[in-house]
């Protein structure tokens, strides 16, 4: 099965829409899915990866906002030393998607999950499935619920 065929069936079975779409071009970063899925950058869901104390956390975060690491930290009850990014190895062993291909869903390991208040801005927006070229379209309350996500502010005051 491809990594968007797993993003789609992880979808189902959540019960959201599977509607993957591939592109020739990259959506890789946020401004390239951006332009590929005709939506504004914040309309992208960008999926991080952190190991807090060893333990895998997932961060969606709008493409147009950036993880406070301090905050993340508090929230996760870690000290911010004990926080960090995980590797491109670490990503592709937890999650078995490759970085700027790294879908919310489907992934190996079962992570926690803290959704940054700042994408309630949207309805729908877009997330990555699974591969550098592929997204989705999904609700974005849906998504978080469907998800278990914790609802926080983490994002890196704007402006």
């Amino acid at each position: 099965m491809t990594p968007p065929e797993r993003v789609a069936e992880a979808l189902r079975a959540l019960g959201l829409p599977d509607r993957v779409r591939v592109f020739e071009q990259s959506t890789a970063t946020a401004e390239e899915a951006a332009a590929a899925a005709g939506c504004s950058v914040g309309q992208i869901i960008k999926t991080l990866f952190f190991l807090a104390e060893g333990r895998p956390t997932m961060v969606l975060m709008a493409g147009d906002r950036q993880v406070d690491t301090a905050r993340l930290a508090q929230i996760l009850g870690v000290g911010r030393k004990r926080l960090k990014m995980g590797t491109r190895e670490e990503v592709r062993q937890f999650t078995g998607y490759e970085v700027g291909g790294v879908a919310p869903v489907g992934w190996l390991q079962p992570a926690d999950v803290v959704v940054d208040a700042s994408l309630r801005r949207f309805e729908t927006a877009w997330a990555a499935a699974g591969t550098p070229n592929a997204v989705f379209e999904t609700g974005v309350e849906a998504l978080a619920a469907a998800l278990g996500g914790q609802w926080a502010e983490v994002a890196k005051d704007a402006g």
